[in-house]
C-alpha cells in the first residue's frame, strides 16, 4: 500500500512536471523589460520569448511577433529551444511509460515486466528534468550577465519572467518524481533476489527389525 501510494506521488509530481515544461515552452516572458519612459501613462512592458516577442502598452494594447528566423537568434535561444523541446518529448515518453509500470494500472504483464517500465519512464522523467534546467540556468546567468554590464543602457536591461521560474521548478518536478520511479523498481521481492534454495537430500528412514543387511547377522 504504501509503495502504491509512492507512486501515486511520483505520478502526480511527473504530471505537474510535464504541464510545467509544456507551458514554460510555449510562454512569452522568458525575459521582461519594463520601460516607463517619463511618466506611467507612456510604459511599455516588453515580454520575450523562445517562439515570439511581445509588447504591452499601459493602454490596454498587446502585440506580439514571431521570431521565424533562427539563424538570427542568439546562442541561449537557439539552445534554450533545442533542449526544451527535447525536455517535453522525454517527459511525455517517461510519464506514459511509468504509467505502465505503476501497480494500480492492470497494464504492462507481470511484476518484473512493471518494474521495467518503470524504470525506464524514471530514466526519461529524469533526462526530461535535466534538458529542463540546462536553459533556465543558461537565460538566467545571460540576463544576470547583462544587468551587471555597465556598458548596456538601462532601456535594454531584462529580468528573469515567469517563464524561467515555471521551467525551473517543472524541472525538479520531473527529477524528483523519476527518481521515484527509478528506485521503486528496486523495491521488489526481496526474496526474487535470492537464489532458489537447494534441494536436500534426506535420507530415508528405515524401519527397525525389517533390515535385510544388519552386520549382526554377520556375527
Amino acid at each position: 500500500m504504501a509503495s502504491m501510494c509512492l507512486q501515486l506521488l511520483a505520478f502526480v509530481l511527473a504530471f505537474c512536471g510535464v504541464s510545467g515544461v509544456l507551458a514554460a515552452t510555449l510562454l512569452p516572458n522568458w525575459m521582461v523589460n519594463l520601460d516607463t519612459g517619463s511618466n506611467v501613462i507612456t510604459a511599455i512592458v516588453q515580454l520575450q520569448g523562445l517562439w515570439m516577442d511581445c509588447t504591452c502598452y499601459s493602454t490596454g494594447m498587446f502585440s506580439c511577433t514571431l521570431k521565424f528566423s533562427v539563424l538570427t537568434l542568439p546562442t541561449h535561444v537557439q539552445a534554450a529551444r533545442a533542449t526544451m523541446i527535447l525536455a517535453c518529448v522525454l517527459a511525455v515518453s517517461g510519464i506514459c511509460t511509468s504509467t505502465v509500470g505503476m501497480q494500480c494500472i492492470r497494464l504492462g504483464g507481470d511484476r518484473e515486466s512493471k518494474s521495467h517500465a518503470s524504470f525506464a519512464g524514471g530514466l526519461c522523467l529524469m533526462s526530461a528534468g535535466i534538458s529542463g534546467l540546462i536553459p533556465t540556468v543558461w537565460y538566467t546567468k545571460e540576463i544576470v550577465a547583462n544587468f551587471l554590464d555597465l556598458t548596456v543602457p538601462e532601456s535594454n536591461k531584462h529580468e528573469p519572467g515567469g517563464a524561467v521560474y515555471i521551467g525551473f521548478i517543472a524541472a525538479l518536478l520531473l527529477l524528483i518524481s523519476g527518481t521515484i520511479f527509478c528506485t521503486f523498481c528496486l523495491k521488489k521481492d526481496p526474496e526474487a533476489w535470492l537464489p532458489p534454495p537447494k534441494q536436500q537430500h534426506t535420507p530415508t528412514a528405515k524401519p527397525e527389525g525389517s533390515s535385510a543387511y544388519n552386520l549382526k547377522d554377520y556375527v
